[in-house]
């Protein structure tokens, strides 16, 4: 039986992306649990604002940056983990920005996590 309190943690999380129309940029990320793939998903942006603002000591951005970044990406996806189906479920970029949506404002509130 599945443990319910998997629901978003201790799931398997595997982020698909592409930076360009170049399919040699194609590449993987895969982490423990949701939260921890839109951290990554987080960091992967904040080290292209460093990249463009290298002065810059205190990053800081709003919801519709990440969004702006995100929809900027050639391809991007998820794969979770279900445990009550043993199998990796799809997801696409919506659901991705949902989710970040959801994480930075957990985090925003001291819902935990590093950022």
């Amino acid at each position: 039986m599945a443990n319910s309190n998997n629901n978003q943690n201790g799931r398997h999380t595997i982020i698909l992306l592409q930076n360009s129309p170049s399919r040699a940029t194609r590449t993987f990320m895969d982490y423990d649990s949701i939260g921890q793939a839109m951290d990554g998903i987080c960091g992967l942006y904040e080290r292209k604002l460093k990249e463009i603002n290298p002065s810059l000591r205190n990053l800081s951005y709003d919801i519709a940056d990440l969004y702006n970044f995100i929809d900027g990406l050639t391809d991007l996806s998820a794969l979770v983990y279900e445990h009550s189906m043993n199998a990796y479920l799809p997801y696409d970029r919506q659901w991705i920005k949902q989710k970040a949506f959801h994480h930075l404002k957990k985090l925003a509130t001291g819902g935990g996590g590093s950022r």
